[in-house]
């Protein structure tokens, strides 16, 4: 495209240089800075993209874009920067937002060419946006999905570095799915890319808020709760039909807030919904655990069963099931999908003959293992199995209150090593033994993750569940000096085979 006409969407003001020239990118990164991009200067927590014009422009960019609020760097500064180079000065309101226009301006405009779907809340995006794209596929529409656990471009998985991607790469993606004749969208939307305006300009054919638990609060996140809620609200800002919890304790105000943009519908378990399950139950269908229930309301309606289990997961794909209904998806896609549902590192199935569950999932800290715990021993006959461990470089208080609530609640644990980075795995293990050791819990110890894993199973009789909790979707381990593919689910199903080979 030629400067001059993405300049025109950007509302920009040139400060110097000639404006004939072609762009080809957009970055905020001047390590990324190329022949004939634009870069555009954002000042973020600990960086400021303006000290970096001059690296830009010998890179070769085109143009630089400028905030007009930015602290510091004056016009002549600027200009002296960029000296002796071709590259254009432009200044603008909010460079987080032009980053976005600019993006979207390079690409073509994708967003207008597709339905785009997000989700955001504290918990239940990963686990919602795969159940929509699973509903949307089965549906019969191609469906592209951007998240914590990967992006999804094609037959391609991508790795994901953040929930929500800066809005350069989520414009590219996009770009990247219309040429692969990509319908549809799912994307998790996190609080800091509704903040940071990472996915401004996109409109949401319908969005959806989960739940709200205090989460995300520091220094370079959220200052307080009323911030990280006021920021998940911004999704409906720009949506056709906003979804909500309705169980949520904070649905009254996210719906109130919702109502003034765009039509809504609620969903919920307890409370009365547009999408209401009820009649709860516990179900195992061959190798999957999940739950049977009764979808009651003025939409859709009869009997479902999710093949994952929980309570939670229940609302998770109530949650799906809304926002399908917005993309007008038919009940036996919902059916379907839901039935057989699998999400990598959330409650995510290890298919054995062995007569036990194994469910490998991301909890990986004391809320999360609580609930992933408390959720299996009501589906298990016999024993909880608990295999974890904690990060390093990472709180301590984490791992005194995961020891403590595995001893509480698991029938019996096998700690093991996470992620140690540049600490010493058994120092960590040590730290969750002071918790464990508050209980009366039983327990044993297996450094090894491979060995802990294939020890748990093999302690494991029929009726038995063992939970492989902490790394969830992750498939690499951290040590000091290396990183290596380490994936729970694969090291699961290596000890299956093995088991199921010998004499138990």
């Amino acid at each position: 495209m030629q400067l001059a006409d993405i300049l025109k969407e950007l509302d920009s003001r040139v400060i110097a240089g000639d404006l004939a020239c072609e762009v080809t990118s957009v970055q905020f990164d001047s390590r990324r800075a190329v022949q004939g991009c634009i870069f555009v200067c954002i000042k973020g927590f600990n960086v400021d993209g303006h000290s970096y014009v001059r690296d830009a422009a010998l890179a070769g960019a085109s143009c630089v874009i400028v905030d007009k609020d930015r602290d510091g760097f004056p016009q002549e500064d600027l200009i002296e920067a960029v000296k002796g180079t071709s590259c254009v000065i432009a200044e603008a309101k909010d460079t987080k937002k032009v980053l976005a226009v600019a993006a979207a301006a390079l690409n073509g405009h994708p967003e207008k060419k597709m339905n785009i779907y997000g989700i955001t809340g504290t918990k239940g995006k990963t686990t919602s946006t795969f159940m929509l794209r699973s509903i949307l596929g089965s549906d019969g529409t191609k469906t592209g999905l951007i998240g914590t656990v990967c992006n999804i471009i094609g037959d391609e998985k991508i790795e994901a570095k953040h929930t929500t991607p800066e809005s350069s790469e989520i414009f590219s993606m996009m770009s990247s799915l219309l040429e692969k004749d990509t319908d549809s969208l799912v994307m998790e939307v996190s609080s800091q890319g509704l903040k940071l305006d990472r996915v401004y300009g996109i409109k949401y054919k319908a969005a959806a808020f989960t739940n709200f638990y205090e989460d995300h609060i520091a220094p370079n996140e959220h200052p307080d709760m009323e911030d990280y809620f006021n920021c998940k609200l911004k999704i409906f800002d720009s949506c056709g039909t906003a979804v909500i919890n309705a169980d949520c304790d904070q649905a009254s105000k996210a719906i109130e807030y919702a109502s003034s943009k765009c039509r809504v519908l609620t969903y919920g378990i307890d409370k009365e919904a547009d999408f209401r399950a009820k009649d709860l139950r516990l179900e195992r269908r061959g190798h999957v655990t999940g739950t049977s229930f009764t979808l009651t309301g003025g939409y859709v309606t009869g009997e479902f069963f999710v093949a994952l289990p929980g309570r939670f997961n229940v609302s998770n794909a109530l949650c799906a099931i809304a926002l399908a209904y917005c993309a007008g998806c038919g009940e036996s896609s919902m059916r379907e999908a839901l039935a057989y549902i699998s999400v990598p590192g959330r409650m995510q199935p290890v298919e054995n003959d062995l007569g036990i569950s194994i469910l490998v999932d991301y909890a990986h800290n004391a809320a999360a293992l609580e609930n992933a715990v408390e959720t299996l021993k009501e589906y298990t006959e016999g024993r909880v199995i608990t295999v974890f461990g904690c990060g390093g470089d990472r709180s301590k208080t984490r791992r005194f209150e995961m020891g403590e609530v595995s001893g509480n609640l698991s029938d019996y644990t096998v700690i093991t090593s996470d992620n140690p980075r540049t600490e010493d795995p058994m120092a960590i293990i040590g730290n969750i033994i002071t918790g464990i050791s508050k209980t009366n819990g039983k327990y044993e110890v297996e450094a090894d993750r491979t060995s802990a894993i294939k020890r748990a199973i093999s302690l494991a009789k029929p009726g038995d569940t063992v939970l492989i909790a902490g790394k969830g979707h992750e498939d690499y381990q951290i040590f000091a000096d290396r990183t290596i593919h380490f994936d729970d689910a694969e090291q699961a199903a290596k000890a299956v085979a093995e088991l199921q080979g010998g004499v138990r």
